[in-house]
């Protein structure tokens, strides 16, 4: 077990980014193909195929889910994803072909780095063809230029990433990926403490996106950059109504690391990916999931550098200590 969601068997996962622009994608590929669902929680998504993961919808299975910054500018990427499973292959038999279903959603990133340079599909066939069992946390990918806490603003956030864990009950498996672009601060749910999050005027400690939020009843600019998004995979064996159910309660794990969540702001979005090999109940799967998700989260910004201006957890970490002194 490596702590990621490719121990999940049959799922690896790939990045490609521009440091400069901070910009990239993250897809998770099963080429064999998994059984998919979905849940979207945010007010503002950007996503595509989320139709075909519909228990009432005749596809059955997805191929690859893709992650990418850019904003709605960024769902581009996931064209190069369908043309790497293509030329392998991999898809819905149509009989002159075979198409690819990739589901896929994006963050909004584009107040750091060059907001003209986002994923396209050369990007994301070049984190397919980068994909397998390890792959970086943190500033990478997807979460390039993520960011959390904007309710004081993006100068006064914290840099946010890409994080995975993986959690194991017996045979079964369940594996979580997350690119934390958050509006509201990060939470450490074991100890209830704020570990990334809006910082203070100081800059050497939080302000509270809650107490922000309490402050400003008309409301914060919702264009200061948001939205968390994620995959959950398993190999349990579900239907798509149950993989949908799956990804609902992952959510869960959002709750308990990200306060608040599900906002306005966030176009917060979980897939769920079953590879179908072990018979498990499906809450026991929710369950894991959104303890998956939980963890993924916080491993995201652990793992986050500092970069574009904004502090990373170490950094961060060190300014409270010598405040203190």
């Amino acid at each position: 077990m490596r702590n990621s969601i490719t121990d999940v068997p049959g799922i690896t996962v790939g990045n490609a980014q521009n440091m400069d622009a901070a910009r990239g994608c993250t897809v998770v590929l099963c080429p064999q193909g998994a059984t998919p669902g979905v849940d979207v929680r945010g007010g503002a998504p950007g996503t595509r195929e989320i139709d075909c993961c519909h228990p009432a919808n005749f596809v059955p299975f997805a191929h690859a889910v893709y992650l990418g910054g850019g904003s709605a500018f960024g769902l581009e990427g996931a064209g190069g994803v369908m043309r790497f499973l293509e030329e392998r292959e991999a898809g819905l038999d149509v009989g002159v072909t075979r198409v690819p279903i990739v589901p896929g959603a994006v963050i909004f990133d584009l107040l750091l780095g060059d907001p003209g340079i986002r994923p396209d599909a050369a990007m994301g066939y070049s984190a397919c063809a980068a994909a397998g069992l390890a792959f970086k946390e943190g500033n990478a990918g997807a979460g390039t230029g993520a960011s959390v806490g904007k309710t004081a603003g993006v100068p006064r956030s914290m840099k946010g990433g890409l994080g995975s864990s993986s959690v194991q009950a017996g045979a079964l498996i369940v594996g979580a990926l997350v690119i934390v672009n958050c509006f509201g601060d990060v939470i450490e749910p074991g100890t209830g403490e704020t570990i990334a999050g809006a910082l203070n005027e100081a800059g050497d400690g939080f302000a509270g996106s809650m107490t922000l939020l309490a402050a400003n009843p008309e409301g914060i600019n919702p264009f200061e950059g948001n939205t968390t998004i994620g995959v959950v995979a398993t190999n349990a064996r579900l239907s798509k109504a149950q993989a949908n159910r799956v990804a609902m309660m992952a959510h869960d794990g959002f709750a308990r690391a990200i306060n608040p969540v599900h906002t306005m702001h966030d176009g917060d979005t979980i897939f769920c990916l079953a590879t179908g090999n072990v018979d498990a109940d499906v809450t026991v799967v929710g369950s894991l999931a959104a303890e998956a998700m939980a963890r993924a989260i916080v491993s995201a910004v652990m793992h986050a550098d500092s970069a574009y201006g904004l502090p990373g957890f170490q950094e961060m970490r060190a300014r409270m200590k010598k405040g203190r002194r």
